[in-house]
């Protein structure tokens, strides 16, 4: 899984790391993204910050995330779309900056890939992690490394486990049944125009999110509209508590999240996490606007 991989990465990373070296990652994070870095941070005695983001509408300023990387930045993580609001903060900005100062940059592409084309080297990022179950496959993840950092840093390995190459980072036999699995679902996006998804999903939650707003009681949270962000949504109902939104749903047929999404920072600067978080509803490939339709009418009922 990607945290698993994630923890991986850092853990060698926190090898490589002095006293006074700074690791930079924002608010907007999956905790996946998070709390690995602050445990390699702590184990080298470097310093973690966290860039805020605008809690009014979701939206991460690339220049604040720029003024927090100095000379002593070693490592720069960041969102490629939020797990919890859906957010696709502009990113070019951040990797030149980062790699200005001589600083990596890791990308938690997992809620991105899904949704949009991602080319990797375009970004210009050093590591991009992302979980094949978000593109329709196992419960397994996928990391790209540059290649350099692929082949240097100090990953624990087993003596039997090859010297260079991927394998280097496997610490034991691979799950291969889900490794097929995983390179099916690679092959069905790569044979799929990817961007012709983009616009099918857009054109199904634009129904969504306009339909949200038009209920009474409901409040969307982070982005209001559709420009810079995956098709995701997270709402609450007023007088009702996010589980008993899901629950309810639940009883319809209809599946959401309720919680923070593993988003921890996130929720906690919404101020919702002591509250139970908000509803999160999104639309994939499969999601047809039947199911949208079903949806805004059992919450509409909810609100009532």
């Amino acid at each position: 899984n990607m945290t698993t991989m994630t923890s991986a990465c850092t853990q060698a990373v926190a090898r490589t790391l002095r006293p006074g070296d700074r690791i930079v990652g924002t608010r907007l994070d999956h905790d996946a993204n998070v709390t690995p870095w602050r445990v390699a941070a702590d184990t080298a005695g470097a310093e973690h910050a966290l860039v805020d983001f605008d809690p009014t509408d979701g939206r991460l300023d690339p220049a604040a995330v720029v003024a927090a990387i100095d000379e002593r930045t070693r490592w720069v993580t960041l969102p490629g779309a939020s797990t919890l609001l859906g957010t696709v903060p502009d990113l070019a900005p951040v990797v030149e900056a980062a790699h200005a100062h001589g600083a990596r940059v890791f990308l938690d592409a997992v809620h991105l890939v899904p949704h949009v084309p991602v080319d990797v080297r375009a970004l210009g990022v050093d590591a991009v992690v992302t979980s094949a179950y978000k593109w329709y496959g196992p419960h397994a993840a996928a990391m790209w490394l540059d290649s350099d950092l692929r082949e240097s840093l100090p990953v624990d390995r087993v003596r039997p486990a090859p010297a260079h190459g991927p394998r280097r980072w496997e610490t034991g036999t691979p799950a291969l049944e889900a490794l097929a699995a995983l390179i099916a679902a690679a092959e069905y996006l790569l044979d799929t125009d990817v961007a012709q998804i983009a616009a099918d999903e857009r054109e199904v939650f634009a129904t969504l999110l306009d339909g949200l707003h038009a209920i009474r009681g409901v409040r969307v949270w982070g982005p209001q509209g559709l420009e810079g962000r995956t098709p995701t949504v997270s709402f609450t109902v007023d007088g009702r508590h996010p589980d008993a939104v899901a629950t309810a749903l639940a009883a319809e047929q209809i599946a959401v999240w309720a919680g923070h999404s593993y988003a921890v920072e996130a929720a906690d600067a919404l101020g919702v996490r002591d509250r139970g978080g908000l509803v999160r509803a999104g639309v994939v490939r499969y999601v047809e606007p039947d199911d949208v339709d079903r949806l805004l009418r059992a919450v509409d009922q909810l609100a009532v």
